[in-house]
């Protein structure tokens, strides 16, 4: 790195894990059996969380720590450093030495282009030389993706806005893809009944979590109880006609169905980037695709499918009418993340397009697909399911067409947008439900929504409580 702007300036005192370090904590890129190496720590805050999180690490910043050594780690975070570097060809040769380094994994992180509102500064090549002397490079998302992929032609993943992982093993990314595609479900097992089934419960029990969470039987390199499971009932299909018996069949064959649509997903999705071999799939993906769909020819067949429909108008809109979860609009449908493995295939992927572009939208709740356009807009009710009424906090829109990514913020409004009706946003098995399905039962009573045009915002809502309150 060179020393044409003070770049040292830039760095941050951090009282909390960096944003990227963060999301790759949840992702289990980084865990306590990992080492970091932080390519251009700064003050070093991030190693000393990261310590104290039981994780190896260690940190080279060409200011702060420029005697430490640049050492191979497993994972290794470039985090926020490419945006301070005034030349193009520089962050090329920076990405090339932190991916040296790395045995695994890199975590890229950069400013986004909304970063950049309100700053007061002047252009100065592809970026702005801010009040302060520093340099600023802002991206848009798929602007750093594109920089990563050319430079390093390697095995990508958009992990949140402004944040790439960047993987040794192709399968890795296509783990952490299947991850995010298969919603596992709980285990509903208040409705397991049955004298047989309860005689053997605690041998059963591991076999219904598998069942529940990939909607079919296990290899017996699946799971360790396989064999003991086996060597008491026969079989692992016997084991399961006993559980079958137990409880509704048809529940059975709904999660086979899901599970299924969770597959042509991810095969969907992973077309983006070119499809992977299938001995680049997890093993546990191979297993999915001989089972759901006898072999890969066909699985990816059926995916294509899955793919051109969901940038078909008419048939996003057919599965928009269709979807058993969702509040809808005229324009679009909303529904809560927890609710997603519920609705159609065709609008997983087309929600699936836009994590692809933006990864993870962290906080994000509410999903907002749109009937007519190829848009997705990921929306944050920090108080969603505490508060029967809670306000917008965050928005940020994809659109697929033109893979602009925009964020409005809505925290300092006096008079934010807020949701009604919330228990129309979750699926039929959200415990939540019931309590706030409810309140939108007393309040309808009550008249609260005889004029919907007039309760949108916070203010609206505000004015017509106060507005029967005084009438009653």
């Amino acid at each position: 790195m060179t020393a044409a702007v003070p770049r040292h300036r830039t760095a941050l005192i951090r009282t909390k894990l960096s944003r990227p370090l963060a999301c790759a904590v949840a992702d289990k890129i980084v865990t306590t059996e990992s080492t970091v190496f932080d390519y251009g720590c700064g003050r070093g805050t991030d190693l000393a969380h990261l310590n104290q999180l039981g994780i190896t690490s260690a940190g080279w910043d060409p200011a702060h720590r420029p005697h430490e050594a640049r050492q191979p780690a497993q994972v290794v975070n470039l985090g926020y450093v490419l945006n301070v570097i005034e030349h193009p060809d520089e962050r090329v040769r920076t990405l090339h030495a932190a991916w040296e380094l790395a045995r695994d994994a890199l975590i890229v992180s950069a400013r986004m282009t909304w970063d950049a509102r309100g700053l007061r500064g002047r252009p100065s090549g592809d970026g702005v030389l801010t009040s302060t002397g520093t340099f600023q490079k802002f991206f848009d998302q798929h602007e750093l993706r594109t920089l990563v992929q050319d430079a390093l032609n390697a095995p990508t993943l958009n992990a949140a806005p402004g944040i790439i992982y960047v993987f040794r093993n192709p399968t890795r990314a296509q783990e952490l893809l299947a991850a995010r595609t298969h919603r596992r479900t709980a285990v509903p097992e208040p409705w397991i009944c049955g004298q047989l089934y309860d005689q053997h419960r605690d041998t059963l029990m591991p076999l219904v979590e598998f069942l529940t969470a990939y909607g079919r039987l296990p290899r017996s390199t699946e799971m360790d109880t396989a064999p003991t499971i086996t060597r008491r009932f026969g079989s692992l299909a016997r084991a399961f006609a006993i559980i079958s018996t137990s409880t509704d069949p048809e529940h059975w064959v709904r999660l086979r169905a899901r599970a299924t649509a969770s597959l042509l997903v991810h095969l969907a999705l992973a077309r983006f980037d070119g499809r992977p071999r299938y001995g680049h799939l997890p093993r546990t993906v191979q297993h999915d695709v001989r089972e759901f769909t006898q072999n890969y020819r066909n699985a990816c067949r059926r995916a294509d499918r899955l793919l051109m429909a969901s940038g078909n108008a008419d048939m996003v809109g057919f599965a928009v009418d269709a979807s058993p979860v969702g509040k809808r609009s005229p324009t679009a449908l909303y529904i809560h993340v927890d609710a997603l493995r519920h609705a159609p295939a065709v609008l997983r992927v087309l929600e699936g397009c836009a994590r692809t572009l933006v990864g993870n939208v962290p906080g994000a709740n509410i999903i907002k697909l749109h009937r007519n356009e190829p848009k997705v807009a990921y929306l944050t009710y920090p108080t969603f399911g505490q508060d029967s009424h809670p306000t917008l906090a965050t928005a940020l829109s994809v659109d697929l067409r033109t893979r602009v990514v925009d964020v409005q913020d809505h925290r300092g409004s006096p008079d934010p947008p807020l949701l009604h009706r919330t228990e129309e946003f979750l699926g039929p098995d959200d415990p939540r439900r019931e309590r706030l399905s409810a309140i939108s039962v007393t309040e309808t009573e009550a008249g609260l929504y005889d004029h919907p045009e007039r309760i949108a915002t916070l203010g609206g809502w505000q004015r017509e409580r106060d507005r029967l309150r005084r009438r009653s």
